[in-house]
């Protein structure tokens, strides 16, 4: 098979536990002949971050999404003051980064592997609903050497020798193109996940290369 690169969307660790699963996730997809490419991690850039994204993402073959916690709420509220309130607790949410180039990436059409932790919150693209397979596991090295990450991976990479070509270069692509590439439901889970994650993504701005 080809040596492709491969976009991995994933946050700046922050604990040494998560450090050693991102590290193991590398390490494997290098095994299958891969080249994983996280801007602020291994390939950096004088854009802003955004930017840097999109360039990198346009010299791949696919995308891996590994959501990590980066959020904790012990408690909260959810919808509050409406009929439909409820409380909430013990609440994990990656970054935001792991839905802004997910859509990136389907809109792409780049294969996507998508790799949860086990009780991250389920919203957006993180969700298990749109055209790919989300995986839940727990973020350790084990976990990448059980028959369903064998077999998803492999039926990934397989994908990627077939991936349709795009009807305009990506670089190409307006704002208004890549939500038309989104179908109902996954524009809705993006607008709903990323609402406020942009906001934030780019108040933090340069401070952003390391997701």
């Amino acid at each position: 098979m080809d040596k492709f690169d491969i976009f991995l969307s994933v946050g700046a660790t922050s604990t040494p536990a998560q450090e050693t699963f991102v590290r193991a996730v590398e390490d494997r997809l290098r095994s299958e002949g891969l080249t994983p490419r996280t801007v602020g991690r291994n390939t950096f850039g004088s854009d802003a971050p955004l930017k840097t994204v999109t360039d990198l993402m346009d010299t791949c073959a696919g995308a891996v999404v590994v959501a990590l916690e980066r959020t904790y709420f012990p408690e909260g509220v959810d919808r509050r003051g409406g009929p439909k309130e409820r409380k909430l607790a013990d609440v994990r949410l990656p970054t935001p980064w792991n839905h802004i180039e997910a859509a990136m990436a389907y809109s792409r059409k780049l294969p996507l592997l998508v790799i949860v932790e086990n009780n991250l919150k389920s919203e957006g693209l993180l969700e298990p609903s749109y055209d790919w397979y989300v995986q839940r596991i727990d973020p350790t090295p084990q976990s990448l050497n059980g028959d369903e990450f064998n077999g998803v991976l492999s039926n990934w990479k397989m994908k990627l020798a077939k991936r349709p070509a795009l009807s305009a270069a990506p670089a190409e692509l307006t704002i208004g193109q890549i939500v038309a590439n989104l179908k109902p439901a996954q524009l809705y889970g993006a607008l709903v996940a990323l609402s406020g994650a942009i906001g934030g993504a780019f108040l933090l701005g340069g401070k952003m290369f390391g997701h």
